[in-house]
C-alpha cells in the first residue's frame, strides 16, 4: 500500500478516536496536507506533511508509515514523526498553561441569580435606595 485515505490515516495513527471525528476535522478545515486544505478523500503517502490543529495546539508530522488498521499507540507512533518546531509550540504552549489560567475559566455559573444580585448590591451599599425610580412626587407638571 503506497497511498491511504487521509482520514483512514489519522485514526490509523490514533489522533482522533473514530474515522467520523478524523472526517469532521478535515470538513472543519483543521487537516492540511503539505500546505493545502485537505477532504476527507485525499490520499497521502510516504513523506507526506501533515498539520492538523487539536483545540488549541497545532501540530505538524511527517508521515512515515501508512496503516489502515488501528493498533496499539506504540505501533501508531512509528507511523508520523512530529517536527522539532512543533514539538517546541507544545511545549510553549503546554509552559503557558502551566504559569496561569484564564480568570474567566474559573466562573463555575454565568449571570448572578437574583439572590446573588442582591448581594452584591448590599456588599456594594448601593441597593434599590440609590437606584433612579419614578414615584408620585415626581409627577408635579400633571392636571392634580
Amino acid at each position: 500500500m503506497d497511498r491511504l485515505r487521509i482520514d483512514k490515516w489519522l485514526w490509523a495513527a490514533r489522533f482522533y478516536k473514530t474515522r467520523s471525528l478524523a472526517a469532521d476535522e478535515i470538513g472543519k478545515h483543521r487537516v492540511q496536507v503539505n500546505g493545502d486544505i485537505a477532504k476527507a478523500s485525499r490520499e497521502v503517502k510516504v513523506g507526506d506533511l501533515v498539520t492538523l490543529r487539536q483545540g488549541s495546539i497545532t501540530r505538524v508530522v511527517n508521515v512515515l508509515g501508512l496503516s489502515g488498521l488501528r493498533g496499539p499507540a506504540p505501533v501508531a507512533q512509528e507511523l508520523y514523526e512530529e517536527t522539532p518546531e512543533s514539538i517546541a509550540a507544545q511545549a510553549a504552549a503546554r509552559e503557558l498553561r502551566r504559569m496561569g489560567t484564564e480568570p474567566a475559566h474559573s466562573l463555575e455559573q454565568g449571570r448572578p441569580t437574583k439572590r446573588d444580585r442582591r448581594q452584591l448590591d448590599d456588599a456594594k451599599g448601593s441597593g434599590w435606595g440609590t437606584r433612579w425610580s419614578a414615584s408620585i412626587e415626581d409627577d408635579k407638571d400633571d392636571d392634580g
